[in-house]
């Protein structure tokens, strides 16, 4: 008989929020939330305290609707620098445990505990004492999910730990069914507010209705990923925790997704900070001697609900490429395709289907042997001087966020 993997997913609470505090004790037991800019009020909610969500507020809100909430709420400029550094700072002790560690997100991280009863006890005592090395060397408070897979320790995270006082919760097959299968179909892992709705019409309402519902129909009308989703639902999943490798032949994506500083409406605005993602997603698929084939154009609307300005829709282009210009094209003929004319405050793009760049077909006439020497002449100018020492105009016009972009980690102040 196989024994059952400890599977453990770490979520350090409201990671944003605490990390301020750590920096700031005279903060805690006081409402934060990590935004924008708080002294001109403006930007959205990245991270809140469960004193600040007591007022309701929540991630993705406006500063100002915080503040008339909550009129004694701190509202705190994000560093993202920090929070990086004490994300690695956790990874450290949770490798005192085990091996497998693998960085879900920057405040999520899996552990396979997986035979290391002996050493730590059952896997809710081992949950415990990471609970508290954790607390004790960062002052950050984390929850735990237990499960025999990723997608069991994540649901038990998610449903059940972060409303559990002891701070950490098991699920398995024995009370996987149980325990998930009367909640709503919404609580499942992947389903978003489009997919829930897609449920809602053919008479799924929970998670036990699309376990039930033949995989062979789920997987017809919504692919690979409605297999997932039933997957999923009936707690099954093959991935292992294994530790991310990264190079040139393990990816398969690249991507950069911006969250506006305000709510954009106007098409040129639009235009110049589509231009600007266009430009990192490509200089970033170059410098990893990549050429996409397939463009995923991802706009959210200016109130976070997909339905009102949102989309996320992909083409695959004549060719492979990662000359700027050329992907731009397709970028703009998928947003205006698909773009209601709604304020948005998110935009992302990908390039997918990606082959080695020294393998493209030349053209003599496209002449883009020289297109893509003058782009890589530009990557490096840039990776010697800074974004800013070499630019497009456009950057400079209304709109533009590269200026802005230049001194910030992952969009966020170091």
């Amino acid at each position: 008989m196989i024994k059952a993997k400890i599977i453990m997913l770490a979520d350090m609470e409201s990671f944003y929020a605490s990390v301020e505090i750590v920096k700031n004790p005279s903060l805690r037991e006081k409402p934060v939330a990590v935004c924008g800019d708080p002294e001109k009020r403006q930007g959205i909610v990245l991270a809140a305290n469960k004193q600040a969500k007591a007022y309701g507020i929540k991630t993705g809100m406006l500063a100002r609707d915080c503040v008339r909430l909550c009129p004694d709420i701190t509202l705190v400029r994000p560093h993202m620098q920090n929070y990086i550094d004490m994300s690695l700072k956790i990874t450290k002790i949770f490798e005192t445990f085990t091996d497998r560690v693998f960085p879900y997100t920057i405040d999520e991280q899996f552990l396979d505990m997986s035979g290391c009863e002996g050493l730590f006890g059952s896997a809710e005592e081992m949950a415990k004492l990471v609970i508290k090395k954790v607390w004790g060397e960062t002052g950050i408070n984390c929850r735990i999910g237990i499960g025999e897979n990723l997608l069991q320790a994540k649901m038990a995270c998610d449903r059940f730990a972060k409303k559990n006082r002891q701070g950490f919760f098991r699920l398995s097959h024995r009370n996987y069914t149980e325990l998930t299968w009367p909640l709503p179909v919404r609580d499942l892992f992947g389903v978003g507010a489009r997919m829930e709705r897609n449920f809602f019409n053919i008479g799924i309402r929970t998670i036990g209705d699309s376990a039930l519902f033949p995989k062979e129909e789920i997987t017809r009308r919504w692919g690979v990923s409605g297999e997932v989703l039933w997957f999923n639902a009936n707690g099954i999943d093959y991935a292992t925790v294994e530790t991310p490798t990264v190079g040139k032949n393990s990816c398969k994506s690249v991507g950069h997704s911006i969250t506006l500083p305000r709510d954009y409406s106007y098409k040129k605005e639009i235009e110049v900070v589509l231009l600007e993602i266009t430009e990192e997603v490509c200089r970033r698929a170059r410098t990893l001697g990549k050429a996409g084939r397939v463009v995923n154009l991802y706009c959210q609307g200016a109130d976070f609900n997909s339905t009102a300005g949102g989309f996320s829709r992909q083409v695959k282009m004549f060719e492979a490429t990662a000359i700027t210009l050329d992907v731009y094209s397709y970028v703009l003929k998928l947003f205006y395709t698909y773009w209601d004319r709604r304020p948005i405050r998110k935009l992302g793009l990908s390039l997918s289907g990606l082959v080695d760049s020294d393998k493209i077909q030349l053209s003599l006439v496209e002449e883009k042997e020289k297109k893509l020497a003058l782009s890589k002449t530009m990557d490096s100018i840039r990776h010697r001087y800074g974004l800013t020492s070499l630019f497009r105009l456009s950057s400079l016009a209304q709109g533009g966020l590269l200026f802005e972009r230049a001194s910030k980690i992952g969009g966020h102040e170091a």
